[in-house]
């Protein structure tokens, strides 16, 4: 098998909310790169990478780019054996993995449907039929946030993030987490994130005083060395997310004592293959998993969702419907959310079925 052809197409996903997270950071229209990987036996694979501005090292119009190098490598070979190839990818290219993520997933794809398979089994075999969501909620009135955690709880979620730091006063950061404590009732996960927006002084006061609500931190600071000055003043639990995107990061987050969860994005890591490498250490540190990805729609949700049904229930804290936050959709009878949970498709590969006429005509053509 060869790969004969590569498309991409830029797409505008709106947010159903706008989200407000601190340092002025904020996720509403963002726009997705889809891409297409045709082989001359007839099998197209489909990848998925959107980042979101001002929040990662990493930019929508960068991955047109990184392809167009990479053309040389890419066309002709064969998909099937997908770490062999990015391996490749990455001596001619080193680093650009945002960019590399969505080709990663598109060969993973191919391979799926080649073997008829779904990338579940090919990823270690289904441990789960369906995954634990949470539910992020936008940082803005402490009321509102607990309405919208209500209504969440009534869909049947019990995992609860609340996005901090947007108004820059720590004492009504204490408030939204006590109130959306208070909306859904002892029992259910609710976890404080800053996107590593917070001082260490804010994150310690936010910490100290909500010390009697059963939380989690996320991420509070832009260091690790930041992240665990708040973690011995508040002994409370910590879940890594943009600081771990590597093995050295992972393993230095473990050793200073804040991976009691972390977050595995697939664009942050650099796809799938690099995704279940740090699966497979997060297992041997111990550490719960949120897997999922920065952002999109039902490309990347349906290749985390592969990865998540894959390991070890009891390692995996979450997923992420990313794809329900967000229109349009860009495979609109891919997975959705029911009761709090979400399984992943069954078909081989990704298992979903990609509406060409969402797309348009595509902004690249590599053949």
């Amino acid at each position: 098998m060869k790969i004969t052809r590569i498309a991409l197409w830029h797409l505008p996903l709106t947010s159903h909310t706008a989200y407000y997270m601190a340092e002025g950071k904020t996720c509403d229209t963002v726009e997705t790169v889809v891409l297409s990987v045709d082989t001359d036996q007839g099998i197209t694979g489909w990848g998925e990478v959107c980042p979101i501005p001002h929040y990662l090292p990493a930019y929508a119009r960068g991955v047109a780019p990184a392809l167009q190098e990479l053309a040389p490598v890419l066309l002709g070979a064969d998909p099937v054996g997908v770490e062999a190839l990015m391996a490749r990818a990455e001596a001619y290219l080193p680093d650009h993995r945002y960019a590399k993520s969505a080709l990663d997933i598109a060969l993973w794809d191919i391979t799926g449907q080649a073997a008829g398979l779904p990338l579940h089994t090919l990823l270690g075999g289904q441990r789960q039929a369906d995954l634990p969501l949470y539910h992020s909620i936008t940082c803005v009135e402490p009321d509102e946030m607990a309405r919208i955690a209500r209504e969440a709880q009534a869909t049947g979620i019990t995992q609860f993030q609340a996005k901090l730091g947007a108004s820059g006063d720590w004492q009504t950061d204490v408030e939204r987490l006590a109130k959306v404590r208070e909306a859904v009732g002892p029992g259910p996960l609710v976890y404080g994130d800053w996107n590593c927006g917070a001082t260490t002084l804010d994150a310690i006061r936010v910490g100290r005083g909500a010390s009697d609500l059963d939380v989690m931190l996320e991420a509070p600071c832009a260091t690790l060395e930041e992240c665990a000055r708040v973690q011995r003043a508040t002994l409370l639990p910590m879940k890594m997310d943009e600081l771990a995107h590597d093995t050295a990061s992972m393993l230095e987050a473990y050793r200073l004592g804040i991976m009691d969860v972390v977050a595995l994005k697939i664009s942050k890591f650099g796809g799938l293959s690099a995704l279940r490498r740090a699966r497979d250490l997060s297992l041997h540190l111990g550490a719960k998993m949120c897997i999922e990805c920065t952002w999109g729609s039902d490309i990347v949700t349906a290749a985390a969702l592969h990865l998540g049904a894959a390991t070890d229930p009891t390692r995996v804290l979450n997923v992420c419907d990313l794809s329900g936050y967000v229109a349009p959709r860009v495979a609109p009878t891919a997975p959705t959310r029911k009761e709090g949970r979400i399984a992943p498709p069954n078909a081989p590969g990704l298992g979903i079925t990609v509406d060409k006429t969402a797309l348009g005509a595509p902004d690249l053509i590599l053949d």
